[in-house]
């Protein structure tokens, strides 16, 4: 279990690692173009790309945490912290998000007049194409791999792609004499991000609240009542991470049973919720004696 936990959180380091180098590329064209032409849209959107790096380097550090075997100090082993520096790249979106949107308000009460270039589209064209690519390999490696990490870096990557098309319809509209939407664009930008880092924070507060993982329990029913032996189940529990669900349960059995036999049965529950459900790590069962009629 070590070995393929480390093997795990290998493949997770080399996509982000990947997609860093991806991000801050994208980032600096934007920002550096954004800048020599005074747009704010456009630096707004090379921040925001910007924080898709620095999102990338938090995720590196949660996965080391992440990718440790369980201890004395952590018997149900480490695999939240991925959960919990999700979060840290929600805090990180909160902050660019404040900072965008006072930029906007400044640029509002102090107005500066981009100086838009064919250059401009193609920076945005190039980077839109890179975001789309970006995101999808993503949250298709996130899904395979049931990373909390991927799939929020890749949310907040995909905000960047509407982002980036408000941007490139925002120079449209500069070209046209319409400046006064560059900095509404901005704000509207940031209050994109924040949706974004809401999203993150409701989905990982779920794990690290013990929401039920499995809201469906027929199917755990169904597996332990086909177990010889078991009169009824009760009582089911569910915990943790989409790919490390913890389970707990009561089950009845004969009174007089022997509890070599009970134990058996238990084993033989576990085994099977386990086979039935491979996301499964740990499942305690409590044996109760069944009710005489």
């Amino acid at each position: 279990m070590g070995t393929d936990l480390r093997e795990h959180y290998q493949k997770i380091k080399g996509i982000l690692i990947s997609i860093l180098v991806l991000n801050w590329a994208v980032a600096l064209a934007k920002i550096v173009y954004g800048l020599l032409s005074s747009c704010s849209s456009i630096t707004a959107d090379g921040v925001h790309s910007f924080a898709d790096g620095a999102s990338n380097i938090i995720g590196l550090i949660g996965v080391n945490f992440a990718c440790r075997p369980s201890d004395a100090d952590h018997p149900y082993g480490h695999r939240k912290y991925e959960t919990f520096f999700s979060l840290c790249i929600a805090g990180l979106l909160g902050i660019a998000c404040f900072h965008l949107i006072e930029e906007g308000i400044r640029r509002l009460h102090h107005p500066v007049v981009p100086e838009i270039g064919a250059a401009g589209f193609v920076v945005m064209g190039i980077t839109l194409l890179m975001n789309i690519l970006v995101m999808k390999f993503e949250m298709k490696k996130g899904r395979l791999l049931q990373s909390d990490i991927l799939i929020s870096d890749a949310m907040h990557t995909k905000t960047d792609i509407f982002i980036s098309l408000s941007v490139i319809a925002t120079l449209v509209l500069i070209k046209s004499g319409f400046t006064i939407l560059d900095p509404i664009v901005t704000i509207v930008i940031a209050l994109l991000i924040a949706h974004a880092a809401y999203e993150i924070v409701r989905s990982s507060s779920k794990i690290l609240c013990d929401t039920a993982v499995i809201v469906d329990i027929k199917k755990i029913t169904d597996i332990v009542l086909s177990i010889e032996g078991v009169k009824t189940c009760h009582k089911i529990r569910t915990r943790g991470r989409p790919d490390d669900i913890y389970v707990d349960l009561h089950v009845q059995v004969n009174p007089g049973m022997h509890i070599d036999k009970a134990h058996h049965i238990s084993n033989l529950i576990e085994d099977a919720i386990k086979k039935e459900i491979p996301e499964v790590s740990d499942v305690v069962v409590h044996m109760e004696p069944a009710e005489k009629v």
